[in-house]
């Protein structure tokens, strides 16, 4: 089944290249795995009080069933994939593709869990982790490239900022694995 977005990015005649070479997050079946041990972790410590104290009925065991799953909810990694001219974001319940040749602005919003947003030319917007781009110079390497061009075309109205900081954070942490596997550290 097409996706509603694909359909009007055909009409549009900008529907992205279509490739071979796609980049994923590495980290993702990791951080999901712990998500999965955190929340499973609180479910049989909370089980395990209540039987012992003998207070455990279904209520309660609905309630705490609840509450591992809300802890799922929220330590779920986005999974992060980008291809020559987009990149998408899935959650749980959705999933966001940007169209990263088209790239309007780049916004990196700072507070308790950094986030970089990414726009394109038809609206469409994706908040992905920077860290991510940090740990898989595959899946940056995919959105520089693209974010270049769109900045070169004069489309990438702001975000030139955002992107040389994350470029930044990317080649130091790159120097510093170099230096770490080199002994130089």
């Amino acid at each position: 089944m097409e996706h509603p977005e694909d359909a009007r990015h055909d009409l549009l005649g900008a529907r992205p290249p279509e490739t071979t070479s796609v980049a994923y997050d590495r980290r993702w079946a990791g951080d999901l795995r712990s998500a999965v041990c955190c929340s499973g972790v609180l479910l049989a410590t909370l089980f395990l009080i209540d039987w012992g104290a003998g207070t455990l009925d279904l209520r309660r065991g609905v309630l705490w069933v609840t509450l591992a799953t809300l802890l799922f909810m929220v330590l779920c990694p986005d999974r992060v994939r980008a291809g020559e001219g987009w990149l998408t974001s899935r959650r749980l319940l959705r999933t966001r593709r940007v169209r990263t040749d088209l790239l309007v602005s780049v916004r990196c919003l700072d507070g308790v869990a950094q986030r970089l947003v990414l726009r394109d030319a038809f609206g469409e917007r994706v908040e992905i982790d920077p860290q991510a781009l940090v740990d898989n110079p595959d899946l940056w390497y995919r959105l520089d490239e693209d974010a270049r061009k769109s900045a070169s075309a004069g489309i990438l109205l702001c975000g030139t900022t955002a992107l040389r900081r994350v470029s930044e954070h990317v080649d130091w942490v790159t120097a510093q694995n170099v230096f770490k596997a080199s002994g130089l550290e």
